[in-house]
């Protein structure tokens, strides 16, 4: 019968032409022959007659009885090739068969979709061109097409199907539909959340509530599979902030037809916060010292009870274990609650586990990308002990990729009852990324980036990226590529090549061109600890309009004295000099009369381009809860870079930048951002202007960019400020307060800020005289050199701020108010930046 099944679908669905008759030497034979009985077929026109009698077998005897009439017309009913089916008796004894044939569908076609594609919609239907025609298939596709773009967000949608009768027993299958408009959510409500606001919440949760700006996203439209792994997300959230007894009891949804979108409620019971009462370690190993495991917990007493604390604890324990040669060794977590005091006593429990082994691993639904590039994300292999922490642990490094939608990793009894196989289920997504980015700062102006970049290269894993940037101050190229496993090994290794130009503004007199190449090594060594090792070779050069750069001396002008300025320049507004007849020009005080560069500006451009070579690395402790938008945890960024090794310039630079976020009462969040950096000085050489740090509100807000510190002020009493020298030396202390405005949305994004700076930049060590063509000879004359302010000053303001997480990216605006300031730093009270990708 299944052979027959086959071909009869064979002929339904075009795969063997509908003119002919299916060969009786392939079906299953009718007992016809040896029948009293004989069987008349009538109506079939494309069904071969013996294939309708092969259904009816006889009984034992040689004639049909009624069970085996009965069972052969069920059975050529389930064939799905007719309409109609009856069976009626004839003069003689006969057996009258009457069929009626489903039609063939000639074409089968979509109207009024314009939201899904034609090929997505016929990919899903069971009816097919030159298929059979059934009403029961209809109306199950149907409800699917529904059901597609329900899953999409449009519950308004309307399928209706239309058949067009054609000539010879054809049809044409029509699906006309009307889409409507997406259904989104209306409201998220919370009940029973007593520890945590409905605000915060909606923090945690990936559904979002409709607005104006929804049709740049999508986290508005329903979607009730969304809405139930928010509940889990919900239950993981105050899991993690120690209300151990939480239960998310129900995520209620009810559709609002005068709204047209649907309403969400979470119900929560969260039960009582604990905390952390005591630390134990248990273990059953013979010879296994379980208090040495310790060190690899990051559970404390005292501290709030948090599931995801216990779990990586016990994944690094049950790591730990297995590298001292217990590989089977489980670690398993315990609690007693006290219900008066609100503690837990947290118990790890080592056992001897199954002895297990992996018989294979098995990939599935990786069509790109190589197997070795999947496998090498696993610390064990086809032999090795099962353990499931490892296991656990290859899941989220694949996941981690961001090569696939989705990535399960599950078990299979293997050949023996010691063995299992590790299926892994994957489903690959696009990975490669073309980019246009747009941003605007009071600083740099409008910025623009066109980039292409692919995350899993050939399906090996590599990255590579291509970016132009063009901007009113700035432009540049840059070309990146990075292979993640070094000779197989967990390193990463980076190629950066880039060429850029900064141009002068209203902040630096001179425009700065680099050309460079920077290799670098990455690894981590732990979860939330990583290092990275470089190396930067690059050029720069000073560019400098000639008006900034036109100081000339006039040593026959003996009318006009040396004081204060080195040189007299020629007055480029015109004029007529009452000592020379000949000359048109007037000459004035000072270079910058007319907008003359600083003196370590102009020696650089003479030096000509540098080279600079430098080594460097940088320790990275990350622990943030959310890398986009941190309300809990700590950044610190500490890097330090020595040139010296080849090229031009010697130094050694060393920098710290560290933050730290918690959750106040309210949804308030508090940052506390420290930062230092010191500048040396190596051999004899003298260090570079460009070298030195250059601050402004990246260190104190309420400053300009490079607005802070060392300035040259040569010609302050002509009313001249000069180019700023930068620093060797800044610290920096801010603490702001980030809170959200109760009163909009969550959805709009908004949230305020409020902070205080505090910093300092001092230590100027560039060159402060130059002995050259156009240049005060500044042994003749010791006054005549460059002067400028260098004292240790705390700058210091205070502000608010206006952040936004808009659907163009993340927007913000400052305005700060300095407290505190030297007499020659260059204020800017309100700032803005921003831009995104799309």
């Amino acid at each position: 019968m299944s052979v027959l099944r086959a071909l009869l679908v064979a002929v339904a669905m075009g795969g063997v032409s509908i003119a002919s008759s299916i060969p009786v030497a392939l079906l299953p034979q009718p007992a016809a022959a040896q029948s009293a009985e004989t069987i008349v077929v009538e109506g079939n026109r494309r069904v071969d007659a013996e294939t309708v009698r092969s259904y009816f077998r006889p009984a034992a005897g040689g004639r049909l009885d009624q069970p085996a009439i009965d069972e052969g017309l069920k059975t050529l009913i389930g064939t799905g090739l007719f309409q109609d089916v009856r069976i009626n008796r004839g003069p003689g004894g006969q057996l009258i068969v009457s069929v009626v044939e489903n039609p063939v569908i000639g074409r089968v076609a979509f109207e009024g979709n314009k939201k899904i594609k034609d090929e997505q919609l016929t990919s899903e239907v069971q009816s097919k061109a030159r298929g059979t025609f059934s009403r029961a298939m209809v109306q199950s596709d149907t409800l699917r097409i529904a059901e597609i773009y329900r899953r999409s967000g449009r519950y308004d949608v309307r399928v209706t199907p239309e058949v067009i009768e054609q000539p010879n027993n054809r049809v044409d299958l029509i699906f006309t539909i009307e889409e409507g408009a997406k259904t989104g959510v209306k409201s998220i409500e919370f009940v029973g959340n007593n520890a945590f606001s409905s605000y915060r919440l909606r923090d945690v949760i990936k559904t979002r509530e409709s607005n104006l700006l929804s049709f740049l996203a999508s986290g508005d439209i329903y979607d009730p599979d969304r809405v139930e792994a928010d509940r889990d997300l919900i239950r993981r959230f105050y899991l993690k902030n120690g209300f151990a007894d939480v239960q998310v009891v129900a995520a209620l949804t009810e559709y609002d037809p005068e709204k047209k979108g649907f309403n969400v409620t979470f119900k929560i019971e969260g039960g009582a916060q604990y905390r952390v009462g005591s630390v134990d370690f248990r273990s059953s190993i013979p010879n296994f010292d379980p208090s040495s495991l310790r060190a690899y917990s990051r559970v404390y007493a005292g501290s709030l009870y948090n599931v995801e604390s216990v779990e990586k604890s016990v994944e690094e324990m049950q790591i730990e274990a297995s590298r001292r040669g217990y590989a089977f060794a489980v670690v398993r977590p315990g609690g007693d609650r006290n219900f008066e005091a609100h503690t837990v006593s947290v118990v790890f429990n080592i056992d001897e586990g199954p002895r297990t082994y992996i018989e294979r691993i098995n990939l599935r639904g990786n069509t790109r990308t190589r197997d070795y590039v999947i496998r090498r994300e696993f610390d064990i292999s086809e032999g090795d002990a099962y353990n499931r922490a490892l296991v656990d642990r290859a899941e989220r490094r694949l996941k981690n990729l961001d090569y696939f939608k989705s990535v399960k990793i599950t078990t299979e009894p293997g050949s023996s009852s010691d063995r299992v196989i590790l299926i892994v289920d994957m489903e690959e997504k696009s990975t490669g990324d073309f980019s246009i980015s747009g941003g605007y700062s009071t600083t740099d102006g409008a910025l623009a980036e066109v980039s292409v970049s692919e995350r899993n290269l050939l399906g090996k894993g590599l990255y590579a990226k291509a970016s132009v940037s063009y901007g009113q101050y700035s432009w540049g190229i840059s070309l990146s590529f990075v292979e993640p496993y070094l000779l197989d090994y967990r390193l990463a290794l980076g190629f950066d090549t880039y060429w850029r130009q900064q141009l002068s503004n209203s902040y630096t007199s001179y425009g700065v061109t680099t050309l460079g190449f920077a290799p670098r090594l990455g690894f981590a060594l732990r979860e939330d600890l990583s290092l990275q090792l470089r190396y930067s070779l690059y050029q720069q050069s000073i560019t400098l309009a000639s008006a900034y750069n036109n100081c000339n001396n006039n040593a026959s002008n003996t009318s006009l004295a040396f004081n204060p300025t080195p040189a007299y320049i020629k007055n480029v507004l015109g004029g007529v000099d009452p000592t020379n007849a000949t000359d048109s020009g007037v000459y004035g005080y000072g270079c910058y009369g007319d907008g003359e560069s600083s003196l370590p500006v102009r020696k650089e451009l003479a030096n000509g381009a540098t080279w600079t070579s430098a080594l460097g690395y940088t320790l990275n402790y990350n622990t943030l809860d959310n890398t986009k938008n941190p309300t809990d945890g700590l950044l610190i960024d500490f890097r330090q870079d020595s040139a010296g090794g080849g090229g031009d310039v010697t130094y050694l630079k060393t920098a710290i930048d560290t933050k730290y976020y918690t959750s106040l009462v309210s949804d308030i969040v508090s940052v506390i951002h420290l930062q230092g950096g010191i500048l040396n000085k190596l051999g004899d050489q003298d260090l570079r202007m460009l070298d030195h740090f250059q601050m402004g509100p990246n260190l104190v807000r309420g400053f300009a960019s490079n607005g802070i510190g060392p300035r040259d002020i040569t010609h302050w009493s002509l009313g001249a400020s000069g180019d700023a020298l930068g620093g060797t030396k800044y610290w920096g202390a801010s603490m702001e307060l980030q809170m959200p405005f109760w009163f909009l949305p969550k959805e709009v994004g908004l949230k305020g800020a409020v902070y205080a700076d505090a910093g300092s930049l001092w230590g100027y060590q560039g060159p402060t005289s130059w002995a050259a063509t156009g240049e005060v000879n500044t042994a003749a004359c010791p006054t005549c050199g460059l002067q400028y302010d260098d004292g240790n000053l705390v700058r210091s303001s205070v502000g608010v701020g206006l952040i936004w997480a808009s659907p163009f990216g993340p927007l913000r605006f400052d305005y700060a108010v300095p407290i505190t300031k030297g007499k020659y730093d260059i204020v800017q009270e309100f700032r803005f930046g921003g831009g995104t990708s799309f």
